[in-house]
């Protein structure tokens, strides 16, 4: 989890001062204007501006946002390979059939993106309340964009919350079809295969040591079949031998059929 001790939210003017401190007294950190001594003797900034919120690190000067209108992520969904993309014939998309998908480590929510712009219901969980903000702020702005803000609205649904205890409470009638899991793994030895944006975030949050109990607790809540996105090199997670894995070129989508599937 982060040390929100070395965190501190700034506005970037008097305008965003008020939603910088409603964050900050969520967060239980400190508030301050950019241009106070605070802001530069944090080591984190969550920087709260008129355009959305961005996470800074002072010493790398790397920034971290969610945006779902632009960039790579827009990029991929109008390019990315559509029901033809290795992550969509993970989770099982296919002509008349659309699972309901539970990304149970959410992150910036990219890949729930890409599942709800090809017609996914996607149930966001992210327990880090400081990435569960930033992917909140991602996710107002693009339901407000008048081209994807229909479908955003209506198929992701963020939940700031533990995964397995949040899938533990689930009823029968509740599971999802699919539960996706992303969990975050050690980096290895400053890898330059290792994104510079996924070291941003290694550094903040650590890896996520659960990530094997989490796997156990997918597999007896989904209705058809756990799908854990792994590093193309990377051992299966928690050493469980896959049934099936869809590969690209640095990427592996490992799937596990479960004991509740059945045939759509």
């Amino acid at each position: 989890m982060p040390d929100l001790a070395k965190l501190v939210v700034c506005a970037s003017n008097a305008t965003s001062q008020a939603r910088a401190q409603a964050l900050a007294q969520a967060l239980q950190v400190p508030c301050c204007l950019a241009s106070e001594t605070l802001a530069a003797q944090a080591q984190w900034q969550l920087q709260v501006a008129p355009q959305g919120l961005s996470l800074q690190e002072q010493a790398s000067q790397a920034v971290l946002r969610v945006d779902f209108l632009g960039g790579a992520v827009a990029h991929r969904r109008r390019f990315g390979g559509g029901r033809g993309q290795p992550l969509a014939r993970a989770v099982g998309l296919k002509a008349g059939y659309v699972p309901t998908v539970v990304d149970a480590t959410a992150g910036l929510g990219r890949d729930a993106f890409v599942l709800a712009s090809l017609g996914c219901q996607v149930q966001l969980l992210e327990r880090s309340p400081l990435i569960a903000a930033l992917l909140e702020d991602g996710l107002c702005r693009a339901a407000q964009d008048e081209e994807i803000g229909a479908w955003v609205k209506a198929r992701l649904q963020l939940q700031h919350t533990d995964a397995c205890l949040w899938l533990q409470r689930l009823s029968a009638e509740q599971c999802p079809e699919v539960i996706y899991l992303d969990p975050m793994y050690p980096e290895r030895q400053k890898s330059a295969l290792v994104k510079k944006e996924m070291r941003f975030l290694q550094a903040l949050l650590g890896a996520d040591e659960d990530s094997g109990q989490l796997l156990e607790i997918a597999l007896q809540q989904a209705r058809r079949r756990v799908v854990v996105k792994r590093p193309s090199n990377a051992p299966p997670l928690h050493k469980r031998t896959p049934t099936a894995s869809i590969s690209s070129k640095n990427t592996r989508f490992d799937i596990y059929p479960t004991h509740l599937k059945q045939q759509p």
